[in-house]
This record gives C-alpha cells, sequence and structure tokens, in this order.
C-alpha cells in the first residue's frame, strides 16, 4: 500500500512540474509577444502604404473619440484660426489648423507618430458669387488639395487635386477626382507647424502665430 501511494504522490509531483515548465513556456511566449506590440508603435513608416494603415488608425480614433482634444484660437489682422491637438495616452497624434477671412479658408491636418509628422493634409477653398439672384445667390467654391507622405520628415510622395462644387446644380464627386503629382515643398507647412506647438499651451486668445 506504501508503494502505490508513493507511487501516486510521485506522479502528481511529476505531472505538476509538467504543467509548470508548460506554463512557464506559455508565459514566455506572451511575454515576447507582448514586448513584440509594445515596440511595434515606435517603428518608422517606410512607405505610402504603411503611412495610410496609420493615418486610418489616427482617423478611426478621432471619429470614435479615442483621443484627448485641447486647441486654442488666434486672431491676425482679418484672419481668425483655430489650432486643435489630439493625444492619445499623452502622446500627440493628430494637430488641426483652421485659419479662414471672408472669402478664403485652409484646413491643414498634421497626423504624428512618435513626435514626427508622417503625413500632411492641407484643403484651400475660395468661394464666391456664381449667378443666382439677390434673394437666392449661386456660390461657386474652389477647393485645392494636397497630401504629402513624409518619412523621417522628409517627403516621399506629394500628390494634388483641384475641383469645384456649386451650391446649385449637379456637382462632381471628389472621390473621383484623380491625384496628380504635387509640390513636395514641406518647409513653409512645417515652420506654421512649429510655431503652432510653441502655442500650444497658451490659455488666451492668441495673435498672430
Amino acid at each position: 500500500m506504501k508503494i502505490i501511494i508513493t507511487a501516486m504522490i510521485l506522479m502528481l509531483f511529476v505531472s505538476c512540474n509538467q504543467q509548470k515548465e508548460t506554463s512557464g513556456k506559455s508565459l514566455s511566449k506572451n511575454s515576447s509577444k507582448t514586448e513584440k506590440d509594445t515596440l511595434s508603435p515606435d517603428k518608422i513608416l517606410q512607405t505610402p502604404d504603411e503611412i495610410k494603415k496609420e493615418f486610418t488608425i489616427i482617423n478611426e480614433k478621432l471619429l470614435s473619440k479615442q483621443l484627448d482634444s485641447a486647441s486654442f484660437t488666434y486672431t491676425c489682422e482679418e484672419t481668425e484660426g483655430k489650432a486643435d491637438f489630439y493625444n492619445e495616452k499623452q502622446r500627440l497624434r493628430m494637430v488641426k489648423h483652421f485659419y479662414a477671412d471672408s472669402h478664403f479658408s485652409s484646413v491643414t491636418n498634421y497626423y504624428v507618430k512618435n513626435n514626427s509628422v508622417f503625413f500632411i493634409f492641407k484643403e484651400e477653398t475660395v468661394w464666391q458669387f456664381d449667378g443666382g439672384t439677390a434673394e437666392k445667390p449661386i456660390t461657386k467654391d474652389s477647393i485645392s488639395q494636397q497630401r504629402i507622405y513624409l518619412r523621417n520628415g522628409s517627403p516621399i510622395q506629394c500628390l494634388e487635386k483641384n475641383f469645384t462644387l456649386r451650391s446649385a446644380g449637379k456637382n462632381v464627386d471628389p472621390e473621383t477626382v484623380p491625384n496628380r503629382k504635387g509640390n513636395c515643398d514641406v518647409k513653409e507647412l512645417m515652420d506654421i507647424y512649429q510655431k503652432i506647438l510653441k502655442n500650444k499651451d497658451r490659455k488666451n486668445k492668441t495673435l498672430c502665430l
């Protein structure tokens, strides 16, 4: 009887050790995966396709209101402007800069990863009257868009499109307007971006950037 009990205890001990080893291996694999997942957000985006994926992720988080936001407004002569900052776990993910005067408006979105801008979308609109009557005037918006893909702060692809939208009549679908190669000079845009960052902690309305 003692022999049987001893054998059972030995078998139980071996079984427990095997389970511990298996659990240890599984935990080690999971830890490696977690470590890999934690490092992946720091990867430098290399191609337009990788940039598009990161751009989509940020936009989805914006739409689902998963990002914290802060903003400041400013005025400069006849121009009114506003800058919005969107953060994820205290890390900047997107800056939206809007400014306008009586017949012109511009919005520039800077998409950020690891404190570096990797994509810029800019849209400018100039509007004017285009017929109709005094009671029901027709307006025309002339819109230009820029899409700039950056790697380590340098542009690797730049696209532009232009189209017109009227307040009456049939309009073109902007999505069907083809992009064409555009200007890759981002110096002015990045200068504005740096000025915006310098003012991000301002509590009161700012004058010119």
